[in-house]
């Protein structure tokens, strides 16, 4: 059976950027509407009330970015791992 090999980098990449996109998506989400993004996020943890922890402050660039760049280079990290298992499963 001729299995063809996942690029680990190339699938690294992949998943960082759709980690990336789908965080910023989420964080424009909040920006935008936090009331009923505050009642999706109680109700994605079975009810559990977070709006006790909601403080209202301008929007943090640095602080969105830093997450950005983290969660980024740690789905780059998971998916090339991933991928480079993957291959010598398939082998």
């Amino acid at each position: 059976m001729n299995q063809t090999l996942l690029p680990p980098l190339r699938a690294g990449i992949a998943l960082a950027i759709t980690v990336g996109v789908f965080y910023a998506l989420c964080a424009l989400a909040w920006a935008l509407a936090p009331g009923p993004f505050l009642g999706l996020i109680n109700n994605l943890f079975h009810g559990m009330d977070f709006s006790p922890l909601v403080q209202q402050r301008p929007f943090a660039w640095a602080g969105f970015l830093a997450v950005l760049f983290v969660l980024s280079a740690w789905a780059l990290l998971a998916g090339a791992f991933f991928a480079w298992v993957l291959n010598h499963l398939t082998r």
